[in-house]
Formats: structure tokens, sequence, C-alpha cells
């Protein structure tokens, strides 16, 4: 569920490090006054920002995928432990004939044990990659959703930037007047609700 975190944090990184770029790479150029080509146009530099952790509280999508990824978890740990419950019976059954068992019957009882550990490997590492893509592709779609709907909203607000902050990015200063989180989960979820219906 991080992932998004992450992956909008280096892009702010990288923005902040390209915005300081232009800063200060300038020197002692002249700097040219260029008029707006347009009046609508920004004739100031705005950065707002978005709290990933409000985000993930109170957009329902994100509260549904999380639910998914769940139910998705909690079933393939209940097949898992089906198959360690084969396997550990079978152990048992093989274990209960004790010294009884003939050569053959041991080296049928190591195979069917191997057979048992690989198939237990085999679907684990299955259900990992199924879970795996189930989760970058509702992470995805999670991120196309908000750079839709911020790119919609931006339409008007004429942001410069628009950053992703959560707990661990380092921002030393940040002014509430620029935060649009609750613009976002309330479009966000207005939206998600259309789609429902």
């Amino acid at each position: 569920m991080k992932n998004i975190s992450t992956i909008l944090s280096i892009l702010a990184l990288v923005l902040i490090g390209v915005l300081f770029y232009f800063q200060f790479s300038k020197g002692e150029t002249k700097k040219k006054v260029v008029a707006p080509a347009d009046k609508n146009e920004p004739t100031h530099f705005a950065i707002a920002y978005f709290d990933i952790d409000s985000l993930q509280e109170h957009y329902e999508y994100f509260k549904d995928v999380s639910g998914d990824i769940k139910k998705k978890e909690n079933a393939m740990n209940a097949e898992l432990n089906d198959l360690t419950n084969k396997y550990q019976r079978t152990i048992r059954k093989w274990q209960e004939k004790g010294n009884n068992i003939t050569q053959s019957e041991g080296e049928q009882a190591q195979r069917e044990v191997g057979m048992l550990q690989q198939q237990y490997q085999q679907r684990k590492g299955e259900l990992e990659q199924e879970m795996q893509k189930l989760q970058v592709d509702r992470m995805t779609e999670l991120r196309k959703q908000v750079e839709e709907f911020l790119k919609e909203y931006n339409k008007s607000k004429k942001y410069s930037y628009i950053l992703s902050y959560e707990p661990g990015f380092i921002i030393y200063y940040k002014d509430s007047a620029y935060n649009i989180t609750g613009d976002l989960i309330a479009g966000l979820n207005s939206q998600y609700k259309e789609k429902k219906k």
C-alpha cells in the first residue's frame, strides 16, 4: 500500500530538485521579463500539496481496494494453510506406520512428502505473484485517478506543482493555505460514487 506513497515522494523530490536547479543555475545572467501570453496565466509561482495519509484514510476507492486485497490475502492464507495441513497429515500417516514400512513404502513416502513440499512452494509463489500483481494494478489505478483529477482540478487553480506529503517526507514548512487534501478527497469520492452507480 505504501507503493503509491513512495512513488509520489520520489516524484516530489525530483520536482523539487528541478526547481532548485532552475533557481540557482541562473547565475548572473540578465533576467528577461516576459509578459504572460494570456491574461489568465498566473504571474506567481504556487505549489499545492495533499496529505497521502488522509487520502488513504478517507478516499472510498482506497478503502474498497484495501478490503479487496485483505480478502484476497485471507483466501491465499487459507489455501496455504490447507496445503500445510495436508502435508502434516501425510507426514503423520507415515510416522504412525513407523518401523513397519518396507523399503518401497519408505521411498513412496519420500516421494509423496517431496511432491507435497514442491506443490506448496509452487502454489505459494503463484499466490504471492497474484497478490503482488493485484496490489500493483490497484495502486496504478489509484495513481491514475489522482493524476486525472488533479489535472482537471488545476485548470482553475493554476498551481505550478502539486506535491504529495507523507510523514517522513521532509518539508520544513508548509502553509496550510495550499493544502488541497480536502478538495482532492471530496472530488475523488464524488467521482467514485458516480462510477459505482
